[in-house]
């Protein structure tokens, strides 16, 4: 398991996430999250909706990993979609998720 999935743990295990597009999306309009992480799986539908309401409400968006590997990471079967509710893990997670970016356009 890499960082990215073992700070999600550590975070979701603090109370600090939601998960679940419903939960997700009332977290972001409500001002809650910091960090939104969308499935690469996630329908376009999905990426779609989740990408416009980000950038509405100012909150970074990522898309990252499997609906396995983020449901895993969380401790449970699978999500498309979660939400960081703390700014430092949703900092953390980020700068991580930026470093993974840069490696895989280096990569191409």
């Amino acid at each position: 398991m890499n960082k990215i999935f073992s700070m999600i743990g550590m975070a979701t295990k603090a109370g600090k996430t939601v998960s679940g597009e419903f939960a997700t999306e009332k977290a972001v309009k409500t001002g809650k999250a910091f960090l939104v992480i969308v499935s690469e799986a996630a329908s376009d539908n999905t990426k779609k909706m989740f990408r416009n309401m980000c950038s509405y409400y100012e909150v970074p968006m990522y898309t990252y990993g499997t609906k396995v590997d983020l449901g895993h990471s969380m401790g449970k079967e699978f999500r498309a979609s979660l939400a960081v509710t703390d700014e430092g893990f949703a900092k953390s997670i980020e700068k991580r998720l930026i470093e993974a970016e840069r490696i895989a356009e280096v990569a191409e």
